[in-house]
């Protein structure tokens, strides 16, 4: 991983047929245990207040929504709602709830509890709830309201484009059961990684069973699971056990067969492509991923308690020049960074919405922003920013002649960040730039970035969607993920203001294809101002073992989208 030391293996970039292997003689059974692993505890079992990855990718098979999105045809489709109408203006939809839906304690699933999830949790201001930044809509909330004990009725401020989207966002989570944490303003603390696993109460096709830090997550199946299949009560697994260690343990584990699923990396290809047929495992992959991989820095002007900047006021001033982020645009090698992290599985990222979002990805973003590779011309920025080297040492220096110096963050446990980061570190060496590379475990990451605001420039990467809206708790002003500068009261930037007005403004427009020319120009926007740096996006490389049954992998859904239909072949 050492920039220009050394090169890996380059191999082409293989669309595997998913069909490739079929057991047409195998039927499905009950039993045995789908073993993963994470690289991260978990930060709680709360789904409501989860704004990390390491809760929700063990969240989602507890809790559920409304609707579920095809992954076939994108549409919406039924799920704990079994149909839904909607007035000729779009403003009024009515949801019927499935009545045979009980939550894993064995309480019938009501009205009730999605009246509660929407008004006591989402749109509670005392709960740090991502999804109310994407629910409120110019500025108002949702009226939602129960109508019989299986229907429910949803009243829009205005045309809401993603509203059905939306509906498969938001988990609904139990009345009876959560109810009092929210009358004693409690709610943020439930649901905690020292809950007993019977206060973790969801309508999923799994439960939590057991939780030991820093070693696994284990869930078991939920009996009550409200989905049949043509010999019973799905789902077929008894447990999903999360063993938690980092990728480098993880692929060890893969190949000694204690661990069914492993997100492959590029330069794992090589190693794991010749044991297929020896291990009996099947590397899929599903083209490029919805997420990315993008550097930030702290643009944030808000006083800390003592009335002071959260970090030195010389480098917010410096980070909060353009023509400083442009500088560090053209000083990555990105290209370098797909060969030597990815081994070619990637490709560079223009935009904020993923090249895999075929309907919304603005493909002129990369002409008129490609950020090429170009240290010279990141000098040429540098220098227009007051920057110099004073004292000959090949490190710039601020006008008083104090060395230019900041902290770079990532997660550690993910190596392909920490080798981005690296490259990332000697490329602003090579510039002049003094950064000090530090690894940090992800959820104090996290508490960095959304709570206490002390940090200088940070790697990090979120999930991405088909949906753009989704990320308007990011791109909003006001978002509680607006990680360089959080929950601002009114737009600190002219940009802001205009990527405020084209989230506002889109939502009213039904048409997909008017609505991208909007979020078309919210990409340039982005791409000119480097609020976010985006580095490169990769391919989803999947390995899993050939004794899962049901794998029906997607590009958008992944391997584990039927989650519940998954069997262990006997």
């Amino acid at each position: 991983m050492y920039k220009r030391f050394f090169i890996l293996l380059i191999l082409p970039i293989l669309f595997l047929n998913f069909n490739s292997k079929v057991y047409s003689d195998e039927k499905p059974a009950y039993g045995g245990t789908l073993r993963l692993s994470t690289i991260s505890d978990p930060k709680s079992f709360n789904p409501v207040i989860a704004q990390e990855t390491s809760t929700t990718s063990i969240t989602r098979y507890i809790f559920e929504g409304l609707l579920d999105q095809d992954v076939d045809t994108l549409e919406m489709k039924p799920h704990l709602a079994e149909s839904w109408t909607k007035d000729k203006d779009g403003l009024v939809w009515e949801f019927s709830l499935k009545k045979d839906i009980q939550w894993n304690d064995g309480t019938p699933f009501t009205a009730d509890d999605v009246v509660f999830s929407y008004n006591s949790l989402v749109y509670n201001e005392n709960i740090p709830c991502s999804a109310r930044d994407i629910l409120t809509i110019k500025g108002k909330n949702i009226k939602v309201e129960k109508v019989d004990d299986h229907t429910i009725r949803f009243t829009l401020p205005s045309p809401f484009a993603p509203f059905l989207r939306t509906a498969g966002m938001v988990e609904i989570l139990p009345k009876h059961a959560y109810e009092k944490y929210v009358n004693e303003n409690k709610f943020n603390f439930a649901m905690s990684l020292n809950a007993k696993p019977e206060e973790i109460i969801g309508t999923g096709p799994f439960m939590l069973s057991e939780y030991k830090p820093g070693q696994s997550v284990i869930l078991k199946r939920n009996p009550l699971y409200w989905k049949k299949s043509e010999i019973g009560r799905l789902p077929y697994l008894d447990k999903i056990s999360f063993s938690i260690y980092g990728d480098e343990v993880a692929i060890i584990q893969f190949q000694q067969k204690n661990i069914d699923i492993y997100g492959v990396r590029g330069t794992d290809y090589p190693i794991l492509k010749p044991l297929e047929n020896k291990n009996d495992f099947t590397i899929y992959n599903l083209g490029p991923a919805f997420g990315s991989n993008f550097l930030t820095f702290n643009l944030n002007t808000s006083k800390n308690a003592d009335g002071g900047s959260y970090i030195d006021k010389r480098k917010l001033d410096l980070f909060r020049k353009v023509n400083f982020r442009k500088a560090i645009a053209h000083a990555i090698d990105k290209e370098f960074i797909i060969d030597s992290v990815f081994n070619g599985f990637a490709q560079i990222q223009y935009s904020p919405v993923s090249p895999a979002n075929t309907l919304f990805h603005n493909k002129e973003t990369e002409k008129s922003f490609p950020y090429e590779y170009d240290p010279e011309k990141s000098k040429t920025l540098l220098s227009k920013c007051g920057l110099k080297d004073i004292n000959g040492d090949k490190i710039l220096d601020y006008p008083d002649g104090t060395t230019v110096e900041f902290n770079l963050f990532t997660n550690s446990g993910n190596k392909l960040r920490e080798k981005i980061c690296e490259i990332i570190r000697k490329d602003l060496e090579t510039i002049g730039l003094k950064v000090n590379y530090r690894l940090l475990e992800f959820n104090y990451i996290v508490e960095k970035t959304l709570n206490t605001y002390d940090w200088d420039s940070i790697v990090l990467g979120f999930t991405g969607s088909i949906e753009p809206h989704f990320g308007a708790n990011v791109w909003r002003s006001n978002g509680h993920l607006h990680m360089w500068h959080p929950k601002q009261e009114k737009p600190d930037f002219p940009f802001e203001s205009e990527i405020d007005n084209i989230f506002n403004n889109a939502l009213e427009i039904m048409d997909d294809g008017i609505r991208k020319k909007h979020y078309d120009k919210w990409q340039i926007l982005a791409a000119d101002n480097l609020p976010l740096i985006y580095t490169v996006v990769s391919q989803m490389l999947t390995a899993v073992d050939n004794r899962l049954g049901n794998v029906k992998p997607k590009t958008n859904g992944g391997v584990l989208h039927n989650i519940e239909e998954i069997y262990i072949k006997k």
